[in-house]
């Protein structure tokens, strides 16, 4: 069986396979009575994830902080990552409004020194969550940016959007050699052909 995933509008993605049949489709047809089976695959799982990335913001209810430093850092972390990932959401918008650009590598701005900066810049809105919540006074809110950066590096981000981003940018190799794939850093030098 081969499995494909399809972009949806607004970031989604959606499982597809052979036959047009969607993987929950399969689901459903293996395990009568689906509803049952349902319960703690798709959705107790995902309540799961939910209830994980919302520790910090149960942290956060749970107990009036003032502006302690960690408070202090752990906002300024999360403006930072919000304004970061909306500048290379934005930069990344329009490279793709460019009919010229088909097939191309977007190279050029916060591009430049990190292949996901977007989600680079999610990510540390999240940590900076995580910092209100330990401030707190509960360290376990630190497992949901701890969940966050496990999906966006493993799992659903980069992960998954660079498994065949080469076959259809050619010059994706280049950029995986010489930009960081996360964090964002200096370019790498290529070696270059005496």
């Amino acid at each position: 069986m081969q499995l494909t995933i399809e972009s949806l509008d607004g970031g989604s993605f959606r499982v597809r396979s052979e036959g047009d049949i969607s993987l929950i489709d399969q689901i459903r047809a293996n395990n009568p009575p689906f509803w049952i089976k349902s319960l703690y695959v798709v959705f107790g799982f995902q309540a799961l994830l939910a209830w994980i990335v919302a520790l910090p913001f149960m942290a956060i209810t749970s107990r009036t902080v003032g502006l302690e430093p960690l408070v202090v850092l752990g906002m300024l972390l999360a403006l930072f990552g919000i304004g970061f990932e909306t500048v290379a959401d934005w930069q990344l918008e329009r490279f793709k409004r460019n009919p010229g650009n088909h097939g191309r590598v977007l190279d050029t701005g916060l591009w430049r020194h990190s292949r996901h900066p977007n989600y680079f810049g999610e990510c540390c809105v999240w940590w900076g969550f995580g910092l209100v919540g330990l401030a707190s006074g509960a360290w376990w809110s630190l497992a949901s940016p701890a969940l966050m950066t496990l999906l966006l590096l493993k799992v659903s981000g980069v992960k998954l959007l660079e498994t065949d981003i080469g076959e259809r940018r050619p010059d994706y190799a280049r950029y995986v050699r010489e930009t960081s794939a996360f964090v964002p850093a200096p370019r790498r030098v290529r070696a270059r052909a005496a």
